[in-house]
């Protein structure tokens, strides 16, 4: 539509009153004129010419021109485009049944040059004004649903690297975030012969392998109320009691180690390799928060992390190696078999267990 043009649609099916309001609006260059005397077509012609106002003819034949108001008000084109409607004759009551059509105005035709061109301008700048204010109101909206799909994004991105109670606070405006835990189960989980498999394989198929096999321990900690707190290259560290503490928290790990081991094995069979998964555990108290302002980090620090590591690090292939100090919070729940002394860095010689499964 070009700018400051008037584009009038005049719906007549005299031909000689289609030449005198064209000769009528002559004078005025910035009104483009079209004129359409089958009111069958009107709706098609209307949509093609894209009028800014309508001059309706109140008798035509073959349709009321009450009835032509209503169907253009029905169009979801021309549903808001100013009608006209032109008479012989100057009827109170008809002209409230046009208004409350949807017409926008009455004439008396032919009317004055002067009258009708000032109409025009008047109902044509206000559709104009309309129009540019639905496309800014339209923007805002595409604007506002842009910037919800941004923030729900960073929302979903924020919870693949937080727990969904850590990820609330930070966007609650919490700038550090750093707690103690009296008791919780860290689980290290590591992959026997990694090291040499990804030597051999291709890149691709060295991240696929990975990918599934995590995404695997990804949906058990979820099943099962666990935080997965990182990957490190090979190995997969989660923690069950926190940030929100439950008393269960080694029968909730414990669970979660046995169903690793199984989708594990589903996992490599799958594939027919030949990899092996060693599991440690321990429990005990933790400090933990988020660490770093671009990349957030939510990680533990403690005694009880650095135990869990060396339960991963002294135990056995396809095993659950466990410390006396799950074991004992697993009670009878659990079966297990005894590992007996081992030294252990920096905590001397410890008596501990391998988790074999449910009592």
């Amino acid at each position: 539509m070009t700018d400051h043009l008037h584009r009038v649609l005049l719906v007549d099916d005299q031909a000689m009153i289609g030449e005198a309001v064209r000769r009528l609006l002559a004078d005025a260059p910035e009104i483009a004129f079209e004129f359409c005397r089958d009111a069958d077509a009107v709706i098609a012609v209307a949509t093609a010419f894209r009028p800014t106002v309508i001059l309706q003819d109140l008798v035509m034949p073959g349709v009321d021109g009450l009835d032509m108001v209503r169907r253009f008000r029905a169009d979801a084109t021309l549903a808001d485009v100013p009608v006209i409607v032109l008479s012989a004759r100057e009827e109170s009551v008809i002209k409230a049944q046009l208004l409350d059509a949807g017409a926008s105005d009455y004439l008396v035709k032919l009317p004055d040059q002067v009258e009708l061109i000032a109409r025009i301008r008047v109902h044509s700048d206000g559709f104009r004004r309309l129009l540019e204010r639905n496309a800014a109101f339209a923007a805002l909206e595409q604007s506002l649903a842009d910037l919800k799909r941004e923030r729900e994004k960073s929302e979903r991105l924020l919870l693949s690297i937080l727990p969904a109670k850590i990820a609330e606070r930070l966007k609650d405006g919490e700038a550090t975030i750093a707690e103690s835990f009296a008791a919780v189960t860290v689980l290290f989980a590591d992959l026997c012969g990694f090291t040499e498999f990804s030597e051999k394989v291709d890149p691709q198929d060295v991240v696929g392998l990975l990918d599934e096999i995590f995404s695997t321990f990804d949906h058990l900690a979820n099943a099962h109320g666990v935080e997965k707190i990182k990957t490190i290259g090979d190995a997969y560290m989660a923690v069950a009691g926190l940030p929100v503490p439950r008393p269960d928290h080694a029968e909730a790990m414990a669970v979660m180690a046995i169903g690793m081991q199984e989708a594990f094995r589903g996992v490599i069979r799958n594939r027919g390799l030949s990899l092996e998964l060693r599991i440690g555990m321990h429990s005990g108290p933790v400090a933990a928060g988020v660490i770093g302002r671009q990349k957030f980090t939510y990680d533990l620090w403690g005694d009880t992390v650095n135990l869990a590591s060396r339960m991963e690090s002294h135990g056995e292939p396809s095993r659950i190696h466990v410390s006396p100090t799950t074991r004992a919070l697993l009670g009878d729940a659990f079966r297990f078999a005894d590992r007996g002394e081992i030294a252990v860095k920096g905590r001397g010689t410890l008596h501990t267990s391998f988790l074999l499964g449910r009592s």
